[in-house]
């Protein structure tokens, strides 16, 4: 759960493009009351002082600050003494935030495993190698990105909007051609190992790992 607590401005216009990006946003005044909440994934502040309020009920939770017009020289600095875990001076672009925020929450999350292992696939991150019941597939970049992003919930349906915004990149439908023609020949070369259904077609939504 982010929530967003930005400085003066058009907060609304920043809480829909978090939103449209997949983030469940919570907007609030202040960040005291927020303590006996659900521990959010990251918060936004706009000031020093809004880090203090967030260290003071939690003192692990990732903060970016946003830098507001009137900020002064020594800001930044002062908003690291003050334990921020990344500042943003104005102007910024909201590809920039997106980019920060994503990379905050890497840092800030657990480490992820080498091994991805969805039934009797098996995904090595760090070597790219994929097996189907020990039998090795040869996958292409995208193909392998495309895959690991399956097989982490395997029998969920991920939308095609998710799944171009996630391995991607893309904000916008408009290159579905690019995800459907991957996700054929992903399904073709897991399904010549003898097994599957693989890479399942959800008519009109998008694409699950496995056949339910």
């Amino acid at each position: 759960m982010l929530i967003a607590e930005p400085p003066a401005g058009p907060q609304g216009i920043l809480e829909r493009q978090l939103a449209s990006d997949g983030f469940e946003v919570v907007r609030a005044s202040e960040v005291a009351p927020l303590a006996g909440r659900q521990r959010p994934a990251l918060v936004l502040v706009g000031t020093s002082e809004g880090v203090d309020a967030c260290r003071s009920w939690d003192a692990e939770v990732p903060v970016i600050v946003l830098g507001g017009e009137e900020a002064a020289p020594g800001d930044e600095l002062r908003a690291f003494e003050h334990g921020c875990d990344d500042y943003i001076a104005p102007p910024f672009e909201y590809e920039e935030l997106l980019a920060r925020i994503k990379a905050v929450l890497r840092r800030s999350g657990p480490p992820e495993s080498d091994m991805v292992v969805a039934g009797e696939i098996a995904i090595d991150r760090r070597t790219r190698r994929v097996t189907v019941a020990g039998t090795a597939v040869v996958l292409s970049g995208k193909e392998n990105q495309l895959l690991v992003k399956l097989a982490s919930d395997p029998a969920r349906v991920f939308t095609k909007e998710e799944l171009l915004r996630d391995v991607w990149g893309f904000q916008s439908q408009g290159r579905t051609r690019t995800l459907d023609s991957h996700a054929s020949r992903l399904r073709r070369k897991l399904v010549a190992t003898g097994r599957g259904p693989f890479v399942v077609n959800v008519w009109g939504v998008g694409y699950r790992l496995f056949e339910t």
